[in-house]
Order: C-alpha cells, then structure tokens, then sequence
C-alpha cells in the first residue's frame, strides 16, 4: 500500500506576530488506473490504501458486478513503479465494460446533459428494490452518527483533508469507515468492502457520508441496496430526485439535533 500521508514544509502565517516555517501533513492523492483483463477502463484520483475495495465498488456501482463471485481475481501490475495501476478479471460469463471512449459518451449524454434520462437508466439497471426494505431509524441515532464517524477518522484527525464514508446498522453501530480524498472514492470502499464480504444488499443500513450529498453518491447507494443515505451537508436537486424515484430516505444537513428529510420520510421514526 502506498503512502496515506506526506510532510512538507509550510509557512505559517497570522496577521499578527511572526510568521513561523514547520512541517504539516498533507493527505496523498495519487492517480489509479483501472484495468479490467488489461484494457484501460478509467483513472481515479484517489488517496493509497483499499484499492481492491475501491476498484470493487466502483465495478458495482457501474453495474458491472453484483457480489465477489463475479471477481476472479485483482492484482496491481507488474510493469509500473508504483502501485498506481491495478487489473481486474472478471468471471466467465460477466460481459465487460465497453471502451473508454464509449463510457466518456454515455456519461455525457446521461449524467451531463440529461439528469432525468440518468435516473431512468438507473432505475432499469439497479438490481435492489429499496421500496421493499421496511427498515425504522430512530432520529436520535442518526444524531450521534456525525459524531461516531469523526472519531473513527484517523487520517483525518491529523490532515483535515480527506473525505469519509461510513456504514451504520440502524441501532448506529459502526460497521465500516474508510476515508479519501474524494468523497465518491470513500463510497466506493466502502461498498467495495461489503461486495467482497458477500454482504449485498446492504439491507436496513445507513450510509454516512462527511459532505454533502450528490446525485453520484444516491446513486452508488441505490446501487449497493442501501435505504438510508445521510450527509453533514446538503444534497443536491438531483440527488433529491433520485432518491424520490428510487424510494431512497435521503437525510441532510445532519448536525447536532437537527436533520432535513428529502425523500423517503416513512423509515425515520416521528
């Protein structure tokens, strides 16, 4: 695993008094190139640390595996310095992604130009049905779970600069943290670490995320069957709108005592 962190030099500044030089620590962003069976699929720009989590989760989030049997086998390659390229090989019978090339296209076409056709095209594709998840979260759990997830942020504690993603039963017991510096990243190894314990759907679960919440984010819960999705911040207009058509309980601006319900009021307890 490459390096979570570095130390460099800064200069400390205040409008009064006189400046100081000392080291700080910096959170790592590195790129990530996925491979699948040796064609380039993508690049990510990611923090070292979980990358099989994460090449699996983003692999379930585009829909291209559904549980750990569709993965054969995932290995950094040999021919790089570092450990910034990593091959993926599917299962016999898993149809690959398309080209790059076609990706870029698709994305475009649905996620830039058209919100409304990215939310049909998820619907079609999305292998849970979150209408049938009946699971109850009672609001003063939700309240501690800003709380629970900074404390389990290590990296963070001594950068300021990563994002995170945490995944709670609905009694708010912590069952996995990971941290990047993107948000989208921290998602994905997250969901990437239960693929590969064959825990999907993540029926009755929370997803906690330090930001706010984006359409990609609603979206890589639909995708991994999570009901509940509550962010420190806002959501965005689209994501509201995903987790409306997707039956989603969408949370915001989760601080102290309070939270916002965007979608999907039935599983929070009033």
């Amino acid at each position: 695993m490459g390096r979570v962190t570095v130390r460099r030099p800064v200069l400390r500044l205040k409008t009064e008094g006189e400046p100081i030089r000392r080291p700080d620590t910096l959170a790592v962003e590195e790129p990530l190139e996925i491979r699948v069976g040796g064609r380039p699929l993508t690049v990510t720009m990611r923090t070292p640390g979980d990358d099989f989590d994460l090449v699996a989760g983003f692999l379930a989030a585009e829909g291209i595996i559904g549980g750990p049997r569709d993965l054969v086998a995932m290995r950094y390659c040999a021919d790089t310095a570092e450990q910034n390229v990593l091959d993926v090989a599917l299962a016999e019978g898993v149809r690959p992604p398309g080209t790059l090339a076609e990706r870029a296209f698709q994305t475009t076409s649905a996620c830039g130009v058209c919100g409304k056709q990215s939310i049909e095209a998820l619907r079609a594709r999305s292998p849970y049905e979150l209408a049938a998840d009946a699971v109850r979260v009672d609001p003063r759990v939700l309240a501690r779970l800003p709380d629970r997830l900074r404390e389990a942020q290590r990296v963070f504690e001594r950068t300021g600069g990563l994002h995170a993603a945490g995944l709670f039963d609905a009694s708010g017991e912590l069952l996995a943290v990971r941290e990047d510096v993107g948000r989208h990243n921290a998602v994905d190894k997250v969901v990437g670490w239960a693929l590969r314990a064959d825990l999907l759907p993540l029926s009755g679960r929370i997803l906690m995320v330090s930001g706010r919440a984006s359409f990609e984010l609603a979206q890589k819960a639909v995708q991994a069957g999570i009901p509940v999705l509550a962010a420190v911040s806002a959501p965005s207009s689209l994501a509201a709108q995903l987790a409306e058509e997707t039956d989603l309980t969408l949370v915001g601006f989760l601080r102290g005592e309070s939270m916002n319900v965007y979608a999907g009021a039935r599983r929070i307890m009033v």
